[in-house]
């Protein structure tokens, strides 16, 4: 028992995808002079909100394929000769035929990630490393002491302390109005609370992955998809839902792009820039990392040898001029027309195993600038956000096939429509329920539409400082809020009249942006309020930290976050 004691005690909170990736590190790490206690709020590991029914219903499906998914034990096409086999009838899957390269159904996928868990905690015991886990368990709190360095985790029955944490809390939706206000849905998730008939017309904001999540739930609740003659996919409306529509409000009126086949599967290049020479740019440039030069390096040059032709086409356009190129050919044509040609396109790409290579480009950038982005300057950080991201966001969704022939189904019966609005647009609840749409137009005209049902579908929200769940971290400034300096004193003046903004001014007169979520430096241990690392608190939890990493790369940020944690607990070992 003395000897267990001595053990370095590691807490991760939360028992999803990143909770996953971060005990593999641990168990494979080589050391077994610690033990770990995992705090999950739900009842099993591995899946957490995406791939449980917290996230899905049957009907949705993973957006990467088994050649995609960085590996954590065991292969899908290995794991399945081993799955039960009640699982692989309910889910129409069979050993013999499985391709990597299809997508999953998101369900299935969370019964892979709970079986991966399984197989790590096996080796665990067998390298005598214990692991503890508290199932059914809320932490509702983590404080942190200076002196001692321990770290004080809270549940509704226990207080525990720890050498390590690691927050690993993954997806959260705050509530707004959902259960106050009739009819109005915060987030689609849990997709069953959808699973009803509507007989009027839904309002859905966002065209994102969310947006499609809960199109597929209401339409299987509202009719049915079948193939006709010529073997395409149709859809009848239920006869007790007439009047049954799903009008999609999306920015600019845009689609997410369809998914295609990735040259290389896990978002890694040999042309992006190591840390040596990001390190040797920003010691040249006062500190800050230049957008201008991630993009030229980290995508740009990338086609000098794959495609000579598109790099001769975009050598001269700065990100704007090639953010509004892209646009233009995505606003100018109808969107779903556009959608069934990328569709066409996709299915080409998919079955050559031919890449669209400008679109992976622009997933390996989004990926590759995810991780230095708390360098770029207050001015780059708006250009990325309100130019760049937009784009990316729209492209490197990777809808999968599946979706997009319910999607064009919906359309082609005259279910699914979308409607084009701008920043200005405003959702007001209304008390005795539903919502009214505003929407601005030409001359700042203003047309209001009132939706009895309204879903709001962009995605999980970028959280805030003052969001961050752990009350003890925020009143003590063991956390800090995301920030970023400006290099232009005159813009930071000029942003700080914007109302929307907040900006700030330190003892030297340099002007900060607050962004969303906290600070964190590049091992992911947070920052205290002297803008120093706490060396024995890290977070993964991407809502909470989107301002100093803006892309949501899904399993492969696990991965790549997982790996600096791990390396950076036992960097005195």
């Amino acid at each position: 028992m003395e000897f267990i004691k001595l053990k370095r005690k590691i807490a991760i909170v939360g028992g999803g995808p990143s909770a996953l990736f971060m005990y593999k590190r641990l168990i494979e790490s080589g050391f077994n002079h610690f033990e770990v206690e995992i705090f999950e709020k739900n009842n099993n590991l591995g899946s957490g909100m995406p791939y449980s029914p917290l996230g899905a219903n049957i009907e949705h499906v993973t957006n990467v394929s088994d050649n995609e998914i960085p590996k954590i034990v065991t292969s899908i096409s290995e794991w399945i000769h081993t799955a039960p086999k009640n699982l692989l009838e309910k889910f129409k899957i069979c050993p013999d035929n499985f391709s990597e390269y299809k997508v999953l159904p998101r369900l299935f996928f969370g019964h892979y990630l709970t079986a991966q868990f399984e197989l790590l905690q096996q080796s665990a015991v067998s390298k005598s490393i214990y692991t503890q886990v508290h199932y059914g368990t809320t932490v509702t709190d983590i404080d942190y002491d200076k002196r001692s360095k321990e770290i004080c985790i809270k549940t509704s029955d226990s207080i525990s302390q720890f050498d390590d944490v690691i927050i690993c809390t993954g997806h959260n939706w705050p509530i707004r109005y959902e259960g106050k206000i009739k009819g109005y849905y915060d987030a689609p998730y849990p997709p069953s609370k959808l699973a009803k008939q509507f007989n009027h017309s839904v309002a859905i904001r966002g065209s994102s992955l969310t947006a499609i999540d809960a199109i597929r739930t209401l339409a299987r609740s509202n009719g049915c998809f079948y193939k006709n003659d010529n073997d395409v996919l149709e859809f009848r409306s239920d006869e007790n839902s007439p009047e049954f529509k799903i009008i999609m409000h999306s920015r600019n009126g845009l689609l997410p792009a369809v998914r295609f086949h990735l040259e290389d599967s896990h978002l890694n290049s040999d042309s992006i820039l190591t840390e040596e020479e990001i390190l040797l740019h920003r010691k040249k440039n006062d500190g800050f990392l230049s957008l201008d030069f991630l993009f030229q390096k980290n995508f740009k040059d990338a086609f000098i040898e794959k495609d000579y032709e598109f790099y001769k086409s975009i050598k001269d356009l700065s990100i704007e001029e090639f953010v509004d190129k892209m646009m233009d050919l995505r606003e100018r044509i109808e969107p779903f027309l556009l959608l069934k040609a990328e569709y066409v396109q996709a299915e080409k790409s998919i079955k050559r195993h031919e890449s669209i290579y400008w679109k992976e480009m622009l997933a390996v950038l989004s990926f590759a600038m995810n991780h230095p982005a708390k360098y770029l300057s207050a001015e780059d950080i708006q250009r990325l956000q309100k130019v760049l991201m937009p784009l990316i966001s729209l492209v490197i969704a990777f809808v999968p096939q599946e979706s997009c022939s319910e999607l064009l189904a919906l359309h082609q019966a005259g279910i699914l429509q979308i409607v084009s609005v701008g920043e200005d647009s405003v959702v007001e609840p209304v008390i005795e329920g539903g919502i009214k749409y505003k929407l601005y137009g030409d001359h700042d005209k203003e047309n209001i539409f009132y939706y009895e049902t309204f879903i709001d579908c962009i995605g999980q929200p970028h959280l805030s400082y003052e969001d961050f769940p752990f009350k003890s971290m925020r009143d003590r400034k063991i956390i800090t809020p995301a920030t970023f300096r400006f290099k232009s004193t005159e813009i930071a003046k000029s942003t700080l009249d914007a109302a929307s903004c907040i900006v700030t001014e330190d003892s030297n007169h340099n002007y900060y942006l607050r962004a969303s979520g906290i600070a964190i430096n590049d091992n992911y241990q947070i920052i205290d309020q002297y803008g120093a690392y706490i060396k024995n608190v890290y977070i993964m939890a991407v809502p909470y930290i989107s301002g100093f990493n803006p892309d949501y790369s899904g399993l492969d940020f696990c991965e790549a976050a997982s790996l600096r944690i791990v390396q950076s607990i036992f960097a005195e070992v």
